[in-house]
């Protein structure tokens, strides 16, 4: 059984190892990731060769019940990895900081009345500890309708209609609830970060799925997927073809519509269908800190600022591993035609830069030591509502082809948690289909 993995992300690193760990050596398998590093979205880069450890382009980390990727950490033998810390995150609101991250905090937040924040609390309350399942009965409205009639209109457009906004831009109105309750229900106080950053973690994993006896080439790029004569798969790659007699895809699904011409056109049609908002983050380096100990602020879209997340990196992680820099994200979710994924390097960084006073009055450009900015077309899936029902399956319409990405996690946002969970579902989906025996 020879198994082709495309994409060395957390869920084809995951992915593979399920395959190896039950078929063992009843199964051939490769990955083949465009890289040079194996990671998704996940991957790291040193900014400064002194560095002790590498950073996310994308800001990431783990809420403490992500249960999937801490499992797969703790099966791999890798739980020593994992750090858990306790930040501060706050929203940013007529120009200052305000904590909203517990009942206290919502209670000293400005400019609503103590009715409409016994409002607001009840309203997150319900959809924070409603009993699961069905998700299915927050999918038939949005967001927007729902929470502006229950938790009221001032409420709603003081704090999460921004939100929304910024995360969503002119899509904000069409947000699924489902999305929305899923985000309060997966929140946790503690956050979780891996020793040595993701970079650290995705590396050890593919040691792991190595010592297993997986193939990995990195810096191979797929060109084209196609069924080849006597039923097996051919897949087109910078280094020539490999073939396979199953194939598993994480990338984002219009990028399978194209590499694969031969599949269904109304399913092709159905792959380019998924909206995604494009991310454009900006890491800066720098010599103090900007947020006085805030991990997390969240900017609402009527600041008017180029950036809906302010992270600083080394609230929550000690700047020492980074040089001493205070490592400061600035990201922003956009439109897959805005001009920010396609402007010079130069012109995004000091755009985001010159609003840096709107968060710290002082602030001043010398303060910035390095800058690295990194773009994505495919950075967030928009979940609309009806989303559960018209998810893609993990199985395409022609046999041995499986589809694993990150527009099929529904309800749940995207991240590296949910990534491990479908490429190990997509692993098991192939095991039945195909039937191979179990390794003792």
């Amino acid at each position: 059984m020879r198994v082709i993995v495309v994409g060395a992300g957390p869920g084809g690193l995951a992915a593979a190892w399920t395959i190896r760990q039950t078929w063992a050596d009843a199964a051939e398998v490769r990955i083949l990731e465009a890289d040079t590093q194996a990671g998704g979205l996940a991957v790291g880069f040193r900014g400064e060769a002194h560095w002790e450890w590498p950073l996310e382009r994308y800001y990431h980390h783990l809420f403490t019940n992500d249960d999937d990727i801490i499992g797969l950490t703790r099966e791999l033998g890798l739980s020593g990895m994992l750090e858990i810390h306790s930040p501060v995150t706050a929203y940013l609101h007529a120009g200052k900081s305000h904590r909203l991250d517990s009942i206290g905090s919502l209670l000293a937040f400005p400019d609503l009345s103590l009715p409409q924040k016994l409002r607001m609390g009840l309203v997150m309350a319900y959809l924070r500890w409603h009993p699961r399942p069905p998700w299915s009965r927050f999918d038939t409205v949005t967001a927007h309708q729902w929470l502006r009639s229950r938790m009221g209109i001032k409420e709603y457009e003081t704090i999460w209609q921004p939100l929304l906004e910024g995360k969503f831009g002119s899509r904000y109105p069409d947000v699924s609830l489902a999305w929305f309750a899923a985000r309060l229900y997966k929140r946790t106080p503690n956050l979780g970060y891996f020793t040595g950053g993701f970079q650290a973690w995705s590396e050890a994993v593919l040691d792991a799925v190595q010592s297993r006896g997986v193939q990995v080439e990195l810096s191979v790029s797929v060109s084209g997927i196609a069924p080849g004569p006597e039923g097996e798969w051919q897949v087109q790659t910078s280094q020539g073809p490999r073939e396979a007699d199953a194939v598993l895809f994480t990338g984002a699904p219009g990028v399978l519509s194209r590499l694969c011409p031969t599949l269904p056109s109304d399913y092709r049609q159905r792959l380019s269908q998924d909206d995604f908002m494009g991310a454009a983050v900006l890491t800066l380096a720098l010599d103090r800190s900007v947020t006085e100990g805030i991990y997390w602020i969240s900017v609402p879209a009527r600041a008017g600022l180029p950036f809906l997340a302010v992270v600083e990196h080394t609230a929550m992680i000690d700047p020492s591993h980074y040089g001493g820099h205070h490592i400061l994200y600035l990201g922003a979710y956009v439109e897959q035609d805005h001009r920010y994924l396609t402007m010079a390097e130069e012109e995004l960084t000091e755009e985001f830069v010159a609003a840096l006073p709107a968060i710290h009055p002082e602030f001043d450009p010398s303060w910035v030591q390095g800058a690295w900015p990194h773009r994505t077309a495919y950075a967030q899936p928009i979940p609309y509502p009806g989303g559960g029902k018209a998810r893609l399956s993990l199985r395409t319409p022609r046999w041995g082809l499986y589809l694993a990405t990150m527009s099929q996690v529904w309800p749940w946002d995207r991240g590296t948690n949910y990534a491990v969970q479908l490429g190990r579902q997509a692993a098991q989906t192939m095991m039945e289909d195909f039937s191979l025996p179990h390794s003792a």
